[in-house]
């Protein structure tokens, strides 16, 4: 998405960054469709937090700080935190072979360790690709059902440790791992352990039928010059990869908790922000050949020569993205009920304005 900002404000005064952000905003969403929340903090001060348009086109309620989109892949930093503070009890290693948590896993699980899972490195397929009717169709399937898809292959992609390959599975499997080794649900270890202790009271792994999401937004695609309701797809109830439903205001404290080591300490974010070196020779790369620089549930690529912690999500009528410069002090957030927003992109140039 191509935004352009004009160069001045009213009568040749320059525009400042929020004037600007506001525009891009209003470019980004018009106040009746489905729209975009953007967040930024600089800092530890909010210095920008709006919205634009409405949570679904039945209710037409505005969107704004409260308004909870789903995550997608920006849930797995929080599975990542929640595997690290098992570690921190000492009930989990990341040296723990995965058939030492599940026995019932195949052979080829007893080299797959808790690191290769955090860092895409494990050699799990994806389980959209394993899916029977193909991910797009059929019923939803569920955490314990891919691991059941896991279970029935004789071998991973490649030998875990010797590549870098994003797979959803690995942070399914790793949802299943928290479950299995803490005695108690996903959802619950989260909202335990994360949500409730950093006072993010809205912000939960959603599961139909068992809970409801607050101040819901719903996910939409435009198809033919008209939106549609996109909200669920058959991969939409799996948690550890993408489950967690959040807003623009939780979100500020989960930059908060990071920013202070409310949660993990200097040395766990040290080791989540370390990019993971691969044995099959030469840096990791991801599948269009870029730099593939990831952590335990970041992405740590830098922009513009800028050191940068970030993760992005698109799932079914949703796009979001994290951008934190840590050694800047900014932190943007892009949550968007619309699948035609370029999520990190829009967050990299609202960043850019608070940066120069």
């Amino acid at each position: 998405m191509m935004i352009l900002i004009s160069a001045g404000g009213a009568a040749g005064r320059p525009d400042s960054a929020v004037e600007k952000l506001d525009r891009i905003l209003e470019a980004a969403a018009s106040p009746g469709g489905p729209g975009v929340a953007i967040l930024a903090v600089k800092n530890g001060r909010v210095v920008y937090e709006r919205g634009r348009g409405v949570t679904d086109l039945r209710t037409l309620r505005p969107i704004n700080g409260k308004t909870n989109f789903r995550l997608a892949s920006v849930t797995k930093a929080f599975t990542a935190a929640a595997v690290m503070l098992l570690i921190r009890d000492g009930k989990l290693g990341l040296e723990d072979r995965l058939t030492s948590v599940f026995p019932e896993f195949p052979d080829y699980g007893r080299e797959i360790r808790i690191r290769h899972l955090l860092t895409h490195t494990s050699g799990l397929p994806d389980y959209e690709s394993l899916m029977t009717p193909p991910a797009g169709a059929g019923p939803q399937i569920s955490d314990l059902e891919v691991l059941g898809l896991l279970e029935h292959q004789k071998a991973g992609k490649f030998p875990p440790g010797s590549r870098w390959d994003y797979s959803n599975s690995g942070y399914v499997v790793l949802g299943l791992v928290v479950q299995r080794v803490s005695g108690v649900p996903f959802g619950r270890f989260l909202s335990d352990r994360i949500f409730l202790p950093l006072k993010m009271d809205r912000t939960l792994a959603y599961e139909r039928g068992k809970n409801e999401v607050p101040d819901r937004a719903f996910g939409h695609t435009l198809e033919s010059g008209a939106w549609r309701e996109t909200d669920q797809s058959p991969t939409s109830a799996t948690l550890g990869d993408g489950g967690v439903y959040s807003s623009l205001d939780d979100m500020a404290k989960w930059d908060a908790a990071l920013r202070d080591r409310a949660l993990l300490d200097a040395a766990e974010l040290e080791a989540a922000w370390t990019p993971v070196a691969t044995t099959g020779g030469g840096p990791p790369v991801g599948p269009g050949g870029e730099p593939a620089a990831y952590g335990f549930g970041w992405f740590l690529n830098s922009w513009k020569g800028r050191a940068r912690v970030w993760h992005y999500g698109e799932t079914a009528g949703f796009r979001t993205a994290i951008q934190r410069f840590v050694d800047d002090g900014l932190t943007v957030v892009v949550l968007s009920n619309r699948a035609d927003v370029d999520a990190p992109g829009l967050a990299l140039e609202a960043a850019g304005l608070f940066l120069d």
